[in-house]
């Protein structure tokens, strides 16, 4: 046991060897805060007697005890160096005098602990602060100068010389400032009253108290003051004046103010408060009449002045305030009552007609009134007058009697009546007036004539409307009254091919409606215009009449009619061509006639059916019906078409016709067996469409009895033999593939058949019939095989051809065309135009 106390005893004496030689006194150092970052505080390895080379490999470092790390050492230079700004301030040790920052710098190999302390000297960078901005103290003004009050001081974080050194106050005459030394040295100052304070002069002081510290240079912090002087009642109420003379007027209402005395008092609070009463040197009568409002002063009435009664009232008010030794004031106040203009001015109706004709004379007496005032002087003058836009004046008769009498034309229709307002003024000051009201009513006269909103009427009337028909109402107007009032209606008899208007319309005497009492045909009438007269019933009547003018509207109620080609009803027409015809000539037109209006009578065709719709072609407006190309082998010889003829009414109502095309090998066929076909046909079929459309049905019946008178003449039989044959008895058929027409015609009728049908491609040729002045003509349609004379038929029709090409015929013979003469003639004439 003893050999073991002797080992434990050995190793504790070898570890405090050791540590003694490890662990060494402690070097202490000094630096001010707020040093820069990166600034050298000492170099340890000079100071510690360190190898600056063997720093790296003993592997130095520096800890620091319970602080943040401000420090640290550079291992290549041995340097101790700042690593962030140290604050005084901000050190946590126990002494507020003093900071230091303890480290231990190690190294091993071996080991070595060196203990390092730091101390951190202070800076004047803290200003003195006080703990609030402002410093309120309350000081009575009945406070005795020489009081003190104590201000909270200003606290410095700096310490030593660095701390608050001493205070300062802004001048003033009331207040001083002494500084006093606290038991831990700390600094503070005393608030002392040097002179009486007024709070009527100045309620409010406000100071400025400075703390400084004894830092170079010094630094400071500041605080207001601020007092507020407390009030004492040491103020009596005060009247703007002693005695005070008021002036009311008789009448006046009961609170009307009278006067507001608005006592003052300097003090505050309830020692300015005022309290308002009579004194006891106050009448009664005074009391009973005027009220004293305790609180505001106002003097109002109470009761009835009257001038007459009681002219002078005197009162004396005393003002007291509500302080703890009450104080008060007192005013003389003399009331004056001034006379006023209080009695109104009376107006009185004499006399006063009513109702009264509106056409009565000027300057007939309407009313008589007169006018009055009990007061005197200028208050009892009065005048009186009437509304200025009104057809009335005043004529003054005698004192204070007026007439009412009309100055301008009346008139009912305009204003019925009159509410006439007599208003009568004095002139007091104020003045008062009065008025009376009356109620002048006008009788009607028939003085005016009825009225129609409209001087003309146009109306317009489907056609086929149903008899009795509602056409239109034409009311007219009368601004008379009762009986004037009433009207009549009646429609002027006007005569129209023998038809009086009353067998066409009726209007209702009593509403003035107006009806139709037939069923009206756009086709055949197509307007109506007369005169409808209204009449009152006033004595004498009065009356006036309205132009009407009926329009007729169509209706589309009229199919289409074909003229052309001409055809018995429901028949079929057949036509010829030659199969050699040339693209685009003309085979047909297709003419109709609508006896609607313009715009329902617009026709337009097409196809319904045609056998091959490559061939024809339909012109939809004219009705032209033309080749669209050759006819080859392969076409039938007989062609069928359709075409349907329809009008632009709505509905649409439409004819059509059925055309059968034959087509024919040969060139030139001799007349045979031609039939009579009407002359008119060729004549018309030509005619413009649009022509036809714009004449009119009427022009159509003229021209179709122009043009049968022509044919009965010329069917009348010639005495001669010689005679050439008349227009009717040349025959002519459009099927043939030769000729359209061989005829006897004079110049005129020549050259229009000329122009007619070179429009079809055409040629025509005129032949002098022997002993006649007359010619035969012949159309032959271009390209049948005549080239010889086809080039110019204006040559032809010049040069003429002398050679006879009729032959004979008797009475009951047929005209006939000699064709192989006429071929003989042709040649003839080529072989002239050749030479």
């Amino acid at each position: 046991m003893e050999s073991c106390k002797r080992y434990v005893l050995l190793v504790v004496l070898a570890i405090s060897c050791f540590v003694q030689k490890t662990m060494t006194s402690a070097n202490h150092y000094s630096i001010p805060e707020e040093m820069k970052e990166g600034s050298v505080v000492a170099n340890l390895a000079n100071d510690l007697g360190l190898d600056v080379k063997t720093l790296n490999q003993r592997k130095m470092r520096v800890d620091i005890i319970a602080n943040k790390k401000y420090l640290d050492v550079n291992k290549e230079t041995g340097e101790l160096y700042i690593v962030e700004k140290i604050d005084r301030e901000n050190c946590n040790t126990k002494s507020s005098a003093s900071c230091y920052l303890k480290l231990e710098v190690i190294l091993e190999n071996p080991v070595r602990i060196f203990n390092i302390e730091v101390e951190i000297l202070d800076m004047n960078d803290n200003a003195p602060q006080f703990r609030r901005d402002a410093i309120h103290l309350d000081i009575s003004e009945a406070t005795p100068k020489g009081e003190r009050f104590s201000l909270s001081n200003a606290v410095d974080p700096d310490v030593g010389s660095n701390s608050v050194k001493t205070y300062h106050l802004s001048e003033s005459e009331y207040f001083n400032i002494e500084v006093q030394t606290g038991r831990d040295g700390s600094k503070f100052a005393e608030f002392i009253l040097q002179k009486t304070l007024d709070r009527e002069e100045q309620a409010i002081h406000n100071l400025i108290l400075t703390a400084v510290d004894g830092g170079t240079p010094a630094r400071s912090g500041t605080a207001s003051v601020i007092v507020r002087v407390l009030d004492t009642n040491d103020n009596a109420p005060v009247f703007k004046e002693a005695i005070t003379n008021v002036k009311i007027m008789e009448n006046s209402p009961i609170g009307s103010l009278v006067v507001d005395l608005n006592a003052t008092d300097l003090d505050e609070g309830s020692n300015s408060d005022i309290t308002y009463s009579y004194s006891l040197y106050t009448s009664e009568k005074t009391q009973q009449t005027f009220n004293l409002n305790p609180s505001t002063g106002e003097i109002t009435v109470k009761g009835m002045l009257n001038y007459e009664d009681f002219r002078i009232y005197d009162m004396e008010v005393i003002a007291t305030d509500h302080g703890d030794n009450r104080l008060s004031a007192q005013c003389t106040i003399k009331i004056l009552v001034e006379d006023m203009n209080d009695n109104h001015p009376e107006i009185s109706i004499k006399s006063f007609h009513s109702p009264v004709n509106e056409n009565i004379e000027l300057d007939t007496v309407i009313a008589v009134v007169s006018v009055s005032d009990k007061d005197s002087g200028d208050n009892g003058v009065v005048d009186v007058h009437i509304p200025d836009n009104m057809p009335f004046k005043l004529r003054e008769s005698s004192d204070n009697y007026y007439e009412l009498v009309v100055s301008e034309p009346l008139d009912r229709e305009k204003v019925p009546e009159y509410d006439i307002t007599f208003t009568v003024t004095d002139r007091g000051s104020p003045p008062l007036s009065d008025n009376e009201t009356m109620t002048l009513e006008l009788l009607d006269v028939n003085d005016n004539v009825p009225q129609f909103p409209l001087s003309f009427y146009t109306i317009r009337v489907m056609e086929n409307n149903a008899p009795g028909a509602l056409l239109s109402s034409l009311t007219a107007f009368d601004p008379d009254l009762h009986e004037n009032q009433y009207l009549v209606y009646f429609i002027l008899e006007k005569e129209i091919a023998n038809t009086s208007m009353s067998m066409l319309f009726s209007i209702n005497p009593e509403n003035g409606n107006l009806y139709a009492l037939k069923t009206f045909d756009y086709e055949i009438e197509k307007e109506f215009l007369f005169h409808i007269e209204a009449r009152d019933s006033g004595s004498p009547p009065l009356s006036s009449n309205v132009t009407v003018h009926i329009i007729i509207v169509d209706q589309n109620d009229n199919a289409p009619v074909i003229v052309s080609p001409w055809r018995a009803h429901g028949s079929l027409v057949e036509e010829k061509i030659p199969r050699s015809t040339d693209k685009g000539s003309l085979v047909a037109k297709v003419i109709a006639l609508d006896t609607d209006s313009v715009h329902n009578s617009r026709i337009t065709y097409q196809f319904l059916q045609v056998t091959d719709a490559t061939l024809f072609s339909l012109d939809q407006y004219n009705g032209e019906i033309r080749t669209m190309r050759m006819f080859s082998y392969k076409d039938p010889r007989h062609q069928r078409m359709v075409v349907v003829a329809k009008d632009n009414g709505e509905p649409a109502l439409s004819a059509t016709v059925t055309i059968k095309l034959s087509t024919m090998e040969t060139a030139v066929k001799a007349y045979s067996d031609m039939t009579e076909v009407p002359l008119e046909y060729d004549i018309f079929s030509d005619l413009n469409l649009y022509l036809v459309i714009g004449l009119g049905s009427v022009s159509f019946l003229l021209l179709i009895t122009i043009l049968v008178t022509i044919v009965l003449k010329c069917q009348t039989p010639k005495s001669s033999k010689a005679a050439p044959p008349s227009r009717n008895s040349v025959i002519s058929e459009r099927n043939s593939t030769i000729a359209d027409s061989t005829l006897v015609s004079n110049d005129a009728y020549w050259y229009s058949l000329f122009l007619a049908e070179t429009r079809k491609g055409k040629m025509v040729v005129r032949q002098p019939v022997p002993k006649g002045s007359r010619y035969i003509v012949s159309s032959i349609p271009r390209g049948t095989g005549l080239s010889d004379t086809s080039d110019s038929a204006a040559s032809t029709l010049q040069v003429g051809i002398n050679t006879h090409t009729l032959t004979k015929y008797g009475n009951n013979d047929t005209s006939r065309f000699n064709y192989k003469e006429f071929d003989k003639q042709k040649k003839n004439l080529g072989n002239k135009r050749q030479r």
